[in-house]
Protein backbone atom coordinates (compact mmCIF):
# COMPACT_ATOMS: atom_id res chain seq x y z
CA UNK A 1 0.00 0.00 0.00
CA UNK A 2 2.87 2.34 0.65
CA UNK A 3 3.74 2.01 -3.05
CA UNK A 4 0.50 3.79 -3.87
CA UNK A 5 1.14 6.39 -1.18
CA UNK A 6 4.59 7.27 -2.61
CA UNK A 7 3.19 7.88 -6.08
CA UNK A 8 0.07 9.77 -5.00
CA UNK A 9 1.83 11.90 -2.38
CA UNK A 10 4.62 13.15 -4.64
CA UNK A 11 2.25 13.49 -7.58
CA UNK A 12 -0.05 15.77 -5.59
CA UNK A 13 2.91 17.86 -4.38
CA UNK A 14 4.25 18.63 -7.84
CA UNK A 15 0.81 19.14 -9.35
CA UNK A 16 0.38 22.00 -6.88
CA UNK A 17 3.68 23.45 -8.11
CA UNK A 18 2.48 23.09 -11.70
CA UNK A 19 -0.66 25.00 -10.77
CA UNK A 20 1.49 27.76 -9.30
CA UNK A 21 3.58 27.96 -12.48
CA UNK A 22 0.50 28.19 -14.70
CA UNK A 23 -1.03 30.83 -12.43
CA UNK A 24 2.21 32.85 -12.61
CA UNK A 25 2.11 32.65 -16.42
CA UNK A 26 -1.50 33.82 -16.52
CA UNK A 27 -0.69 36.73 -14.21
CA UNK A 28 1.93 37.86 -16.75
CA UNK A 29 -0.17 37.37 -19.87
CA UNK A 30 0.00 41.12 -20.52
CA UNK A 31 3.59 41.72 -19.34
CA UNK A 32 5.81 43.11 -22.10
CA UNK A 33 8.39 40.61 -23.32
CA UNK A 34 7.43 37.96 -20.74
CA UNK A 35 8.53 34.38 -21.44
CA UNK A 36 6.21 31.66 -20.14
CA UNK A 37 7.67 29.25 -17.57
CA UNK A 38 7.47 25.54 -18.35
CA UNK A 39 7.44 22.53 -16.03
CA UNK A 40 7.33 18.78 -16.54
CA UNK A 41 6.88 15.72 -14.34
CA UNK A 42 8.50 12.29 -14.53
CA UNK A 43 8.55 9.05 -12.54
CA UNK A 44 11.75 8.07 -10.66
CA UNK A 45 12.20 4.84 -8.65
CA UNK A 46 13.12 5.28 -5.00
CA UNK A 47 16.66 4.23 -4.05
CA UNK A 48 17.33 1.45 -1.56
CA UNK A 49 17.17 -2.33 -1.31
CA UNK A 50 13.65 -2.33 0.10
CA UNK A 51 12.27 0.37 -2.19
CA UNK A 52 12.71 -1.11 -5.65
CA UNK A 53 8.99 -0.97 -6.39
CA UNK A 54 8.41 2.49 -4.92
CA UNK A 55 8.20 5.34 -7.39
CA UNK A 56 8.39 9.08 -6.80
CA UNK A 57 6.89 11.71 -9.05
CA UNK A 58 9.50 14.44 -9.49
CA UNK A 59 9.80 17.69 -11.38
CA UNK A 60 11.96 17.65 -14.48
CA UNK A 61 14.32 20.51 -15.31
CA UNK A 62 12.16 23.60 -15.61
CA UNK A 63 12.74 26.19 -18.27
CA UNK A 64 11.03 28.85 -20.31
CA UNK A 65 9.20 29.03 -23.60
CA UNK A 66 11.45 31.25 -25.72
CA UNK A 67 9.11 31.53 -28.69
CA UNK A 68 8.38 35.06 -29.88
CA UNK A 69 5.34 36.91 -28.58
CA UNK A 70 2.98 39.12 -30.60
CA UNK A 71 4.34 42.43 -31.89
CA UNK A 72 2.37 45.54 -30.99
CA UNK A 73 2.79 48.97 -32.54
CA UNK A 74 3.06 51.85 -30.05
CA UNK A 75 4.44 54.69 -32.19
CA UNK A 76 6.81 55.65 -29.36
CA UNK A 77 10.41 56.12 -30.52
CA UNK A 78 11.98 54.61 -27.40
CA UNK A 79 9.89 51.44 -27.62
CA UNK A 80 11.87 48.69 -29.35
CA UNK A 81 11.08 45.06 -30.12
CA UNK A 82 13.75 42.50 -30.96
CA UNK A 83 13.12 40.91 -34.34
CA UNK A 84 13.38 37.12 -34.23
CA UNK A 85 15.84 35.63 -31.78
CA UNK A 86 18.02 37.83 -29.62
CA UNK A 87 18.06 39.80 -26.38
CA UNK A 88 18.49 43.32 -25.07
CA UNK A 89 21.28 43.61 -22.47
CA UNK A 90 20.58 45.39 -19.17
CA UNK A 91 22.29 45.78 -15.81
CA UNK A 92 20.32 44.02 -13.08
CA UNK A 93 19.94 45.20 -9.49
CA UNK A 94 22.92 43.11 -8.35
CA UNK A 95 25.19 44.76 -10.91
CA UNK A 96 25.45 41.76 -13.24
CA UNK A 97 24.53 41.79 -16.90
CA UNK A 98 21.18 40.24 -17.73
CA UNK A 99 18.95 39.97 -20.79
CA UNK A 100 15.35 40.76 -21.59
CA UNK A 101 12.88 41.08 -24.45
CA UNK A 102 11.15 44.01 -22.77
CA UNK A 103 12.00 47.01 -24.93
CA UNK A 104 9.91 49.64 -23.15
CA UNK A 105 12.81 52.04 -22.62
CA UNK A 106 12.66 55.24 -20.57
CA UNK A 107 15.08 58.05 -19.75
CA UNK A 108 16.11 58.09 -16.11
CA UNK A 109 16.67 61.14 -13.92
CA UNK A 110 20.41 60.91 -14.63
CA UNK A 111 19.79 60.75 -18.39
CA UNK A 112 20.60 57.06 -18.76
CA UNK A 113 18.28 54.71 -20.65
CA UNK A 114 16.43 52.38 -18.30
CA UNK A 115 13.53 49.98 -18.07
CA UNK A 116 10.52 50.81 -15.90
CA UNK A 117 11.96 48.42 -13.28
CA UNK A 118 15.05 50.63 -12.99
CA UNK A 119 17.36 48.18 -14.77
CA UNK A 120 19.88 50.19 -16.77
CA UNK A 121 20.09 49.57 -20.50
CA UNK A 122 23.54 48.41 -21.56
CA UNK A 123 25.24 49.82 -24.62
CA UNK A 124 28.16 48.33 -26.50
CA UNK A 125 30.44 50.74 -24.66
CA UNK A 126 28.59 51.01 -21.38
CA UNK A 127 25.45 52.92 -20.31
CA UNK A 128 23.79 55.17 -22.88
CA UNK A 129 23.25 58.74 -21.67
CA UNK A 130 20.76 61.11 -23.31
CA UNK A 131 22.12 64.71 -23.22
CA UNK A 132 20.13 67.45 -21.51
CA UNK A 133 18.01 69.50 -23.89
CA UNK A 134 17.36 66.57 -26.22
CA UNK A 135 14.29 67.16 -28.37
CA UNK A 136 13.93 63.71 -29.92
CA UNK A 137 15.46 60.24 -29.68
CA UNK A 138 15.46 57.60 -32.40
CA UNK A 139 16.64 53.99 -32.40
CA UNK A 140 17.87 52.44 -35.66
CA UNK A 141 17.42 48.79 -36.63
CA UNK A 142 20.95 47.94 -35.45
CA UNK A 143 20.29 49.53 -32.04
CA UNK A 144 22.07 52.83 -32.71
CA UNK A 145 20.55 55.55 -30.51
CA UNK A 146 20.57 59.05 -32.05
CA UNK A 147 19.40 62.31 -30.51
CA UNK A 148 18.53 65.77 -31.81
CA UNK A 149 18.99 68.86 -29.68
CA UNK A 150 18.04 72.47 -30.21
CA UNK A 151 21.66 73.32 -31.03
CA UNK A 152 22.23 70.48 -33.51
CA UNK A 153 21.02 70.35 -37.09
CA UNK A 154 22.02 66.71 -37.58
CA UNK A 155 21.33 63.70 -35.32
CA UNK A 156 24.05 62.92 -32.77
CA UNK A 157 24.86 59.28 -31.94
CA UNK A 158 24.50 58.75 -28.19
CA UNK A 159 25.40 55.05 -28.25
CA UNK A 160 24.33 51.66 -29.49
CA UNK A 161 22.19 49.11 -27.67
CA UNK A 162 23.99 45.91 -26.75
CA UNK A 163 22.07 43.20 -28.59
CA UNK A 164 23.07 39.58 -27.99
CA UNK A 165 21.95 36.18 -29.18
CA UNK A 166 23.48 33.34 -27.11
CA UNK A 167 22.16 29.78 -27.66
CA UNK A 168 18.75 29.19 -26.06
CA UNK A 169 20.15 26.18 -24.19
CA UNK A 170 22.62 28.49 -22.40
CA UNK A 171 19.93 30.81 -21.02
CA UNK A 172 18.33 30.54 -17.62
CA UNK A 173 15.64 32.70 -16.02
CA UNK A 174 16.21 34.38 -12.68
CA UNK A 175 13.73 35.22 -9.93
CA UNK A 176 13.75 38.83 -11.17
CA UNK A 177 12.36 37.70 -14.54
CA UNK A 178 15.60 38.50 -16.36
CA UNK A 179 17.63 35.93 -18.25
CA UNK A 180 21.33 35.17 -17.84
CA UNK A 181 23.84 32.75 -19.26
CA UNK A 182 24.22 29.58 -17.18
CA UNK A 183 27.98 30.13 -17.18
CA UNK A 184 27.53 33.54 -15.54
CA UNK A 185 29.58 35.20 -18.26
CA UNK A 186 28.48 38.20 -20.31
CA UNK A 187 27.35 37.43 -23.85
CA UNK A 188 29.11 39.00 -26.81
CA UNK A 189 27.23 41.51 -29.00
CA UNK A 190 25.68 40.01 -32.13
CA UNK A 191 25.56 42.38 -35.15
CA UNK A 192 22.87 40.23 -36.75
CA UNK A 193 20.26 41.02 -34.09
CA UNK A 194 17.85 43.71 -35.25
CA UNK A 195 15.19 45.77 -33.47
CA UNK A 196 12.00 47.46 -34.62
CA UNK A 197 11.46 50.97 -33.26
CA UNK A 198 7.99 52.07 -32.19
CA UNK A 199 6.94 48.52 -31.32
CA UNK A 200 6.84 46.26 -28.29
CA UNK A 201 6.73 42.48 -28.01
CA UNK A 202 3.92 41.14 -25.89
CA UNK A 203 3.93 38.12 -23.59
CA UNK A 204 4.10 34.72 -25.30
CA UNK A 205 1.73 33.16 -22.75
CA UNK A 206 -1.13 31.25 -24.39
CA UNK A 207 -4.02 32.17 -22.09
CA UNK A 208 -6.40 29.45 -23.30
CA UNK A 209 -3.73 26.75 -23.09
CA UNK A 210 -2.75 27.85 -19.57
CA UNK A 211 -6.35 27.84 -18.35
CA UNK A 212 -6.95 24.38 -19.81
CA UNK A 213 -3.72 23.24 -18.14
CA UNK A 214 -4.90 24.56 -14.77
CA UNK A 215 -8.19 22.69 -15.08
CA UNK A 216 -6.35 19.51 -16.02
CA UNK A 217 -3.89 19.87 -13.13
CA UNK A 218 -6.75 20.44 -10.68
CA UNK A 219 -8.47 17.25 -11.80
CA UNK A 220 -5.23 15.31 -11.60
CA UNK A 221 -4.66 16.64 -8.08
CA UNK A 222 -8.14 15.42 -7.06
CA UNK A 223 -7.28 12.01 -8.46
CA UNK A 224 -4.06 11.85 -6.42
CA UNK A 225 -5.99 12.74 -3.25
CA UNK A 226 -8.54 10.00 -4.01
CA UNK A 227 -5.66 7.55 -4.38
CA UNK A 228 -4.35 8.57 -0.95
CA UNK A 229 -7.83 8.08 0.49
CA UNK A 230 -8.05 4.66 -1.16
CA UNK A 231 -4.68 3.67 0.31
CA UNK A 232 -5.90 4.70 3.78
CA UNK A 233 -9.11 2.68 3.40
CA UNK A 234 -7.18 -0.37 2.20
CA UNK A 235 -4.85 -0.10 5.20
CA UNK A 236 -7.79 0.05 7.60
CA UNK A 237 -9.43 -3.00 6.01
CA UNK A 238 -6.16 -4.92 6.06
CA UNK A 239 -5.71 -4.06 9.74
CA UNK A 240 -9.22 -5.34 10.46
CA UNK A 241 -8.56 -8.61 8.61
CA UNK A 242 -5.24 -9.18 10.38
CA UNK A 243 -6.83 -8.34 13.71
CA UNK A 244 -9.41 -11.08 13.33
Amino acid sequence: MDRLIYTAMTGAKYLLERQATLAHNLANASTTGFRADTVGLRAVPANGQQFGTRVFTVETTTGSDLSQGPMESTGRNLDVAVKGSGWLAVQSSDGTEAYTRNGSIQTGADGTLQLSSGAQIQGKNGPIVIPAGTQSVTVAADGTVSVKTASSTLPIVAGQLKLVNPPASDMTKGLDGLFRQKSGEDADPDPNVQVASGMLEGSNVNVVESMVGMIGAARQFEMQMKMLNTAEQNEQKAGTVLGT
